[in-house]
């Protein structure tokens, strides 16, 4: 494994939503793993029993019930629950994640060619570690992003089939995100 890459050489992240999806990610090779929010109240008892079984969460801020996307939330969020990271579309989310040592990733749609302008910008401003794509289905932007702000790339988003992650990856992507388990099933030793 490359000891550069920032996830260990691990190229699929798998993201879960509910926590019987978390319970058969304990069971895979996967070091990192990506929550997709979930109720205020079960986040530090998941992000405990994902770390007490290897697993590093990237916690996606904006998509947590029962808590505003501020820097006020990031902070509170790095310092109580501690994920290993912290995924938002927020800049002051990002910076606050940094402030607090855990892995700032900004995610960035691309919608259109306005908005990739604008995302560009902003995440020069924030500098997150890692910046991750959606939809990820659009090689040429993952390329492009990358050269745009010398930010390693994750792509995520719509990817649906090995090929679609093949070719994310082959266009640079760093790693690819995926809630698909059919997906998990041969890149990290999961069984179905």
């Amino acid at each position: 494994m490359a000891t550069d890459h920032p996830f260990g050489g691990q190229r699929l992240l798998p993201a879960f939503r509910h926590p019987k999806e978390l319970e058969r990610l304990l069971k895979t090779e996967a070091r990192w793993i990506v929550m997709l929010g979930g109720r205020l109240g079960l986040l530090q008892s998941l992000v405990k029993l994902a770390a007490d079984h290897g697993k590093r969460v990237l916690l996606h801020a904006d998509l947590i019930d029962g808590l505003k996307n501020d820097e006020y939330a990031a902070e509170f969020l790095c310092r109580q629950i501690r994920p290993a990271g912290l995924i938002s579309t927020r800049a002051a989310v990002i910076r606050k994640a940094k402030q607090n040592g855990a892995l700032a990733i900004q995610r960035l749609f691309l919608i259109d060619s306005g908005a990739i302008d604008t995302s560009v910008e902003v995440a020069k401003q924030a500098q997150p570690d890692l910046i991750e794509v959606l939809p990820g289905l659009l090689p040429q932007w993952i390329r492009e992003v990358r050269e745009r702000t010398g930010v390693p790339v994750i792509a995520g988003g719509l990817i649906r089939t090995r090929e679609e992650v093949a070719a994310a990856l082959e266009a640079g992507a760093a790693a690819v995100t995926t809630s698909r388990m059919e997906l998990w099933d041969g890149w990290l030793g999961v069984s179905p």
